[in-house]
């Protein structure tokens, strides 16, 4: 790595750490610059082990000997700015020290990242970027073998997404569909009984499903606020539910896609 001292917030260099606001990058998907950011040596760190290339670096002088460890033997840039400095570039305290601009992989088909699974979560249509990290979090820690993300969902590769997962968006196979009827016919190809997680008068619990449950199996999440589409309970093999009590009728997203695949492992 070459480390190269910038105290200019107007350097071009840094082009990259411009207004990283959650406001300013709200409005950017899957960016077409190819460019992802990663945020903490950790997160940085299982970036570069997941084999993901960064363009450069931007870390403050107290993280110098932190980011060596990760970057050290790679050809990249690292910018070593003033607190001020990369607060002036980013918009934000950067409280962890250190952030990566990376180079976005080219993702996989369905027929990739499922090839092998026995159980997959699939988001569709999540919008919130810190239930999409949180969900990707529980894949990893739970035993997901791969995430599916719809055409419509938030980008797991978000700044907040890969914060909130801790760096667990590098370490399951995911990939975007990006057409539903494909993706399913993939699914049911590969032997998978699509598990839809919905209210419904003839949903089965979760307990009940997870008795028996399908060597591969594939749980449907939907959208924070109106559920799964008609076209996601259409694809459906089996719909089921938790059991909730308390006058509550269902959890979070990424709460709920946490107890469903703890089930399926119990």
């Amino acid at each position: 790595m070459e480390l190269l001292p910038v105290t200019d917030a107007d350097d071009r260099r840094l082009d990259d750490y411009r207004a990283l606001t959650d406001t300013a990058l709200r409005s950017l998907s899957e960016p077409s610059g190819g460019l992802y950011i990663a945020e903490s040596t950790k997160v940085i760190a299982r970036a570069v082990a997941a084999g993901h290339r960064p363009r450069s670096l931007l870390v403050q002088e107290r993280r110098v000997d932190d980011i060596r460890e990760i970057v050290g033997d790679l050809d990249v840039p690292v910018y070593v700015v003033p607190d001020e400095i990369a607060e002036a570039v980013t918009g934000f305290a950067v409280h962890r020290g250190t952030i990566a601009s990376m180079h976005r992989p080219e993702l996989p088909s369905v027929h990739d990242v499922i090839d092998g699974a026995s159980l997959v979560l699939i988001l569709e249509n999540i919008g919130d970027h810190t239930n999409v990290g949180a969900a990707f979090r529980a894949a990893a820690g739970l035993g997901a073998d791969a995430v599916l993300v719809s055409p419509g969902g938030a980008d797991p590769l978000y700044r907040r997404s890969v914060r909130v997962s801790m760096g667990t968006v590098f370490q399951v196979p995911w990939t975007r569909i990006t057409d539903w009827e494909s993706a399913i016919a993939d699914l049911h190809a590969a032997g998978f009984d699509i598990a839809a997680l919905a209210l419904r008068d003839d949903a089965v619990t979760l307990d009940a499903y997870a008795a028996d449950r399908p060597s591969r199996v594939a749980l449907v999440m939907g959208s924070e606020g109106d559920g799964l589409s008609r076209e996601a309970m259409d694809g459906a093999d089996t719909v089921v539910t938790i059991p909730m009590s308390g006058g509550v009728d269902s959890l979070n997203v990424a709460s709920a896609a946490a107890v469903a695949l703890w089930s399926m492992k119990a």
